[in-house]
């Protein structure tokens, strides 16, 4: 399933980590309060690096693919 593409702001930190600090869906800007989990996987020769945030509302799956610099939404959890 393909996902949502989405804008975001990341920070690079030392050591080439990540952080995700917002990103925009339907026109809103959601802050990250949190990164929860994150992990690495591949679909074929493709990898993906999958980030679980939340805002303080809801949990959402970002997905960024480093081959074509796309950051996309693969799921969405509220309570």
């Amino acid at each position: 399933m393909p996902g949502i593409p989405v804008r975001i702001a990341v920070v690079f930190e030392p050591g080439k980590k990540v952080k995700p600090v917002w990103f925009e869906l339907n026109r809103r800007q959601h802050k990250i309060a949190a990164t929860t989990y994150h992990w690495q996987d591949a679909i074929g020769s493709t990898p993906l690096l999958h980030y679980a945030v939340t805002d303080g509302e809801a949990l959402y799956e970002l997905v960024f693919n480093p081959l074509d610099q796309s950051w996309t939404l693969q799921g969405l959890q509220t309570d």
